[in-house]
This record gives C-alpha cells, sequence and structure tokens, in this order.
C-alpha cells in the first residue's frame, strides 16, 4: 500500500509565510507613508488659516473707527487667537474682541491687551498783566504840540515784550494804537506848548486788547523851560523816555531825570513847541489789569 503525503514540503510552507509577512510589511509601510503624507499638508493649511485669521482680524481692528488707534498685536495658534498691546478704553477693548471672536475661524480669544487712559492735561489759564506794569513803546508816526490835535489816534510798537512769571504775555513788535489826549500850540495860552498822551489798545496774534494807561503830558513854558507830569495813576518816573537808556540799552527807561521831562525834540530849542519824532521810544503804566489768553503750545 502506498501512502502518499498530503502536506505540502516545509519549503513550500515556509515561502508563502514569508510572502505574506512581506506583505504586511509593505502595507504597514504604505499605511505610515500615507499617514504622513495626508498629515503633511493638513499642517501647512492649518499654518496658512491661522495667518490668515491673525491678519484679517488686524485689518478689521485698523479699518474700525472706534479701534483704529488702538496698539494692538493679533496671532493665531491652531484656531486660537492671541490678543496683546493697549486700547484706550474699555469700550475699545469689547470691541477689538468681539472682532476677534467673529472672525470665521476663530476658535477662542485670549484677550491680554490692557487699558490705558491717557492722562489730560489742564487747560493754560489766561495771564493777566497786573496794575503798574510799564510798556515801552516805538512810536510810528511823528506827534507835535503845534501839529497834532486832541483826540487824534496815534500807532506804536511795543518795543519789549511784557512777561508775567516767566511767561511771554505779549511780544516785542506787537501794535499798540494811543491818542492824543491834549495838543496846545504856542500863542494858544499864553505862548505856552503842551502835549498829553495815552495808550488805548494793543493787538497780538489777531486779537485786539482794550488798555488803560496813565496820561503822559509834557509842557513847555517861557524860553525853553518845560515841565512834565503823569495823570491817572501814573507816577513821574512813569513818564515819557528820550531814549533806552545807555545808548538804546540799559537802565532808565521810564525814569524822569532831575524832574526834566520825558520828552524829547524841539522844547530845548525854545521854540516852545512839544516834538516829538517818529521812532522815539516812550512808556506807558497800566492803571488797570490786563488779561490775554496763553501763548499757544
Amino acid at each position: 500500500m502506498k501512502i502518499t503525503n498530503s502536506h505540502p514540503p516545509c519549503n513550500v510552507r515556509s515561502t508563502g509565510l514569508t510572502r505574506r509577512v512581506r506583505g504586511l510589511s509593505n502595507l504597514a509601510i504604505y499605511l505610515v507613508l500615507v499617514t504622513v503624507l495626508v498629515g503633511f499638508p493638513s499642517g501647512c493649511s492649518h499654518r496658512s488659516s491661522d495667518e490668515a485669521i491673525a491678519k484679517d482680524i488686524q485689518g478689521k481692528i485698523s479699518s474700525d473707527p472706534d479701534t483704529k488707534d488702538s496698539q494692538v498685536s493679533v496671532v493665531a495658534k491652531d484656531g486660537k487667537v492671541q490678543l496683546s498691546g493697549h486700547v484706550k478704553s474699555p469700550s475699545d477693548q469689547q470691541k477689538i474682541e468681539q472682532i476677534a471672536r467673529e472672525e470665521p475661524g476663530a476658535s477662542g480669544v485670549d484677550d491680554q491687551t490692557t487699558i490705558v487712559r491717557e492722562v489730560e492735561q489742564p487747560p493754560p489759564q489766561p495771564i493777566v498783566i497786573p496794575a503798574g506794569t510799564v510798556l515801552v513803546v516805538t512810536t510810528s508816526q511823528a506827534l507835535s504840540s503845534k501839529t497834532s490835535q486832541a483826540g487824534q489816534t496815534f500807532l506804536a510798537s511795543l518795543a519789549q515784550p511784557v512777561s508775567v512769571e516767566g511767561r511771554t504775555a505779549i511780544p516785542k513788535g506787537a501794535t499798540v494804537s494811543g491818542t492824543v489826549v491834549t495838543a496846545k500850540s504856542k500863542g494858544k495860552i499864553k505862548g505856552q506848548g503842551e502835549l498829553a498822551l495815552s495808550l488805548t489798545s494793543i493787538s497780538t496774534t489777531g486779537h485786539t486788547y482794550q488798555l488803560q494807561t496813565n496820561v503822559l503830558s509834557s509842557t513847555v513854558k517861557g524860553k525853553g523851560k518845560r515841565t512834565a507830569a503823569t495823570t491817572g495813576g501814573g507816577a513821574a518816573g512813569g513818564a515819557l523816555i528820550g531814549g533806552l537808556a545807555g545808548g538804546g540799552k540799559g537802565a532808565g527807561i521810564g525814569a524822569l531825570v532831575g524832574g526834566a521831562a520825558g520828552f524829547v525834540g524841539g522844547a530845548f530849542t525854545g521854540n516852545k513847541q512839544i516834538e516829538i519824532p517818529a521812532e522815539s521810544p516812550l512808556s506807558f503804566t497800566l492803571t488797570a489789569p490786563l488779561t490775554v489768553p496763553p501763548p499757544a503750545q
């Protein structure tokens, strides 16, 4: 009786097993490769999506009229938005957070912004120039007891700036208006010449302010003798001056020397007229305070 072995030889079984193992190994490698290839573009896409979200939110914050001045930085990671920086008010902070939460693709918002309130500076106060302040002006025209008339307006410019507590209240060069209070020529009152002036207003930075000053008066009697006085609250030391002392600079502004008049001009010639040439420096004293706005900041 012939016995037949129904099992395949060992080498045949070994070959089949090897093939199955190799097949499983190839499948595993394939699955790993597929997972890597699928995951790679997904990561790139996610990063791209985060950048787009952050950029879009940043643009909306910059274009919104309520939040455009806020200093805010936007970063997104895995759809979660982080806000940082400074805002001016709680309402601005809420508006920015709302913009971020409403952004498509945003999964959450971490708001780390801080509120920085601007400190409001108190408005600058007006400057009050006190009574007694001396205004040194330079005449723009000649004045005379012979040719000028009472009530006539004359112009001058401020020769020196006026300052109060270190702040310039009125700058040099401001336009000053005055009036001839009295003008009497020789022969009208027993050969006596008389001229009296006062200031009425000053203009600077497009505004005009009314002035109250003493009246500067000079009288000539006899041959060349003259006297001077100030009225309206001023003292003799506030009378007109014939020059800025020291050849245009220095002490003596507004002063009378030995009781002599502060007027300059023809009285020295004995013609019994008071003459004030153009460009003569004169000083007046405020008899009432003057309030002016603070200088432009």
